[in-house]
């Protein structure tokens, strides 16, 4: 008898016409001690699945049991831990773990309650924090209390919804590794719900695809034969991993190509012949011909750029002696942890934060402050919600070019959003979009003013993993066409290796620089599968992780014999 199981279950929600059909005959097996991994795309039914092991819904057909008994409700033998934190914010560590303790543990001594709570609060690292409250707490720590509260509960099965989504990938990186360590020692039964291919393959022994919805149901399920404890770097080198890696990858695209994209292919397919304003030169010829780049391959230049912030224990260096020349059309991607000054370096080129010293120019021009000459995709795309999608594009689109007709400005609006798939949702309000659809509706934006350089500060980063690929392609579809020059933030090395020609690694603040940079010698176009299989991949993500692991620790970067910090040699001398 499997100790969790499921067996026909299928869930709607809302009534007649409104009717939506979220899952439909889930069949799922357990074995006792078992750790699980459910992959899906937002809104693929994840967390009703969970929910209903869980007893917080119920099921419209089939059933769930748990030792050959029906679950019929929560119970303390599943500890759920959920993406949000969910904490009181007027207790304690302690007093936020001991509220479970005491409603599950009540027949119990006090010693033996308190036992409990500090067993539980030891075995994620906060001893130290116990008598914090959840605002003097990082976002990681605040989900360490999650799960120590969840496990105080001695739980049978350990229910995990997307619990690290929200955090950066350091603390993300750090907690993983925490929960594989309580699995070993406490061999609990887990059920992890992620969208994260590599989280799922360090943690789990089996990974189930959930297929899109409406209507998702389990896909095909992968055993992890990989020995414990598994390593990130090691992974690289291990046939079994790149093979799994590849072929779950591959499942999940099958999946979001069946589901299909909103539009593609319907509106303009072609631009009007007009200029933005930013390019407009009015200036005299002396002077355009005086400030145009020294060389081609100086299109943008960073030399000595330096911030400093006042604070009341004195200034704060957060970025110095960052150098970097760009060539026009180039792809860069900034990585490092969180932290390190990756956004400083993209607000100051933007022009929405002062330089304290050194400069940025851009063709020629010293960036003094923000224009339309540079366009941004932040994290959050910032739309009105009351307007369309139409109409947030052409908030730019109207104020960059003023001198085109408005039947030229409507052309361009259209193209940009029909390029990013939104052409028969042109007309949706923003209010009325998924996170994905209002991130398209960004990049549509950022590159309808036709910038001369583009900035992207993680502008996946509030997405599932699996809409982030969608929009990855997107971008890069885009980008082919217009070649305009781009840094993209990010702190995804596989997305920096896709979109990027080069890969420039940052060390830990305070006092961040570039401690190392990487050729990314891939040919274009780009595909995550035709990535998963290049020769080199794996060898530049292994340099990439090598120098995140090493700066995780501090170290500082190797100096030349200028004192600046080198490019990755190995990976030149291998080429």
């Amino acid at each position: 008898m499997a100790f969790l199981e499921l067996k026909g279950v299928s869930k709607s929600y809302g009534t007649g016409a409104a009717r939506s059909n979220v899952l439909t005959d889930i069949n799922l097996e357990v074995a006792e001690g078992e750790f699980i991994a459910i992959l899906g795309f937002s809104g693929s039914g994840k967390t009703t699945l969970l929910s209903a092991i869980a007893g917080l819904v119920t099921p419209d057909t089939g059933t769930v049991t748990l030792k050959g008994k029906a679950i019929t409700g929560p119970g303390p033998e599943r500890g759920v831990v959920f993406q949000s934190y969910s904490l009181m914010p007027w207790l304690t560590v302690e007093g936020n773990i001991e509220l479970a303790v005491n409603a599950v543990f009540s027949r119990e001594g006090k010693e033996e309650r308190a036992e409990r709570v500090t067993k539980a609060i030891a075995m994620v690292g906060l001893s130290h924090a116990r008598d914090r409250r959840p605002e003097e707490l990082s976002g990681g720590m605040r989900q360490r209390v999650s799960v120590a509260r969840a496990l105080a509960m001695s739980p049978e099965i350990l229910l995990l919804d997307e619990p690290l989504s929200a955090l950066d990938a350091l603390t993300r990186a750090k907690l993983q590794n925490e929960i594989e360590q309580i699995w070993r020692h406490e061999k609990k039964t887990v059920v992890l719900i992620t969208n994260d291919v590599d989280e799922a393959l360090l943690l789990a022994d089996r990974v189930i695809p959930l297929t899109p919805g409406p209507g998702a149901t389990l896909g095909p399920s992968f055993e992890v034969d990989l020995e414990r404890p598994r390593n990130r770097t090691a992974l690289n080198h291990d046939t079994t991993y790149k093979k799994l890696r590849a072929d779950i990858t591959k499942t999940l695209i099958a999946s979001g190509i069946n589901r299909g994209s909103q539009g593609r292919g319907v509106g303009q397919d072609k631009l009007p012949a007009i200029a933005p304003i930013s390019w407009m030169k009015t200036l005299p010829k002396a002077y355009r011909d005086a400030a145009k780049p020294r060389a081609p391959d100086r299109y943008l230049e960073f030399f000595e750029l330096r911030k400093v912030y006042p604070t009341p224990k004195g200034p704060l260096t957060v970025v110095e002696d960052f150098n970097l020349i760009m060539r026009k059309g180039e792809f860069i991607s900034l990585i490092g942890h969180s932290g390190c000054g990756k956004s400083t370096v993209l607000s100051m080129t933007a022009g929405l934060n002062s330089i304290t010293s050194g400069g940025i120019v851009l063709d020629g021009q010293e960036v003094t402050g923000a224009g339309p000459d540079r366009a941004v995709v932040f994290q959050a795309p910032s739309l009105m919600p009351w307007l369309t999608a139409r109409e947030n594009v052409a908030l730019g689109v109207d104020r960059v070019y003023p001198h085109a007709r408005k039947n030229e400005r409507a052309d361009i609006v259209d193209y940009y959003l029909t390029r990013v798939g939104l052409g028969d949702a042109m007309d949706k309000r923003a209010a009325d979009m998924s996170n994905g659809m209002r991130q398209r509706v960004g990049i549509a934006r950022a590159f309808s003013l036709s910038p001369k350089l583009l900035l992207l500060d993680e502008p996946f980063g509030m997405l599932d993993s699996l809409t982030r690929w969608e929009l990855q392609e997107v971008l890069m579809d885009v980008w082919k066409r217009t070649q305009v020059t781009a840094i993209c933030v990010t702190h995804d090395v596989d997305e920096a290796i896709l979109l990027a020609d080069r890969v420039i690694m940052m060390t830990n603040g305070p006092h961040a620089t570039i401690g190392r940079m990487v050729e990314i010698d891939i040919p274009r176009p780009r595909t995550r599968q035709e990535l998963l299989r290049h020769p080199r991949y794996y060898e530049y993500r292994e340099s990439i992780l090598n120098f995140l692991e090493e700066f995780e620790h501090g170290a500082t970067p190797a100096p030349d014999a200028q004192g600046k910090s080198k490019p990755d040699k190995s990976l030149e001398d291998a080429a």
